[in-house]
């Protein structure tokens, strides 16, 4: 069997547009960094570097927020590889006691032999139907592997 990968889907949706308005809100704003730098009696201005400088925050909030387009999980009949926000796990299916997917749960979970869980943000409750079948494919995944 080949890898299977799943990515979040609505997030997408939301963070690539306002990453762009962002960059462009501060684009925009960084044109209005003119003239005095707005306190009585200083010679203080604004200069092209407080516009670039207002460009480039913009960038990194719109690369901060397109961060949580990075989740990932990837898996095939000997590993799962998970890709979260911040961090990821590479974890083999004989460490893996369940894949669970809780009715009040914002995303799906590795349940671990030593009681432990690692979040998997690629399949997220919003995703409705694509994150049910993530999870359904995870779980024949890890049962093929383990023989449970």
């Amino acid at each position: 069997m080949t890898a299977v990968i799943y990515r979040p889907k609505r997030i997408r949706t939301v963070a690539i547009p306002l990453a762009l308005a962002i960059v462009v809100l501060f684009t925009v704003l960084s044109f209005g960094l003119t003239g005095n730098a707005g306190f009585e009696n200083s010679k203080a201005t604004f200069q092209r570097g407080d516009q670039a400088a207002m460009i480039g925050l913009g960038v990194l909030l719109g690369l901060g927020i397109l961060a949580f387009c990075r989740p990932r999980v990837t898996a095939d009949e000997k590993a799962v590889h998970v890709r979260n926000v911040i961090g990821g796990y590479d974890l083999p299916w004989d460490v893996v006691r369940a894949v669970r997917f809780d009715r009040n749960s914002a995303w799906a979970h590795l349940e671990l032999h030593d009681d432990e869980q690692v979040a998997i943000h690629a399949l997220q409750a919003v995703d409705k139907d694509y994150a049910v079948e993530g999870v359904r494919t995870l779980r024949g995944l890890h049962s093929a592997a383990t023989g449970a």
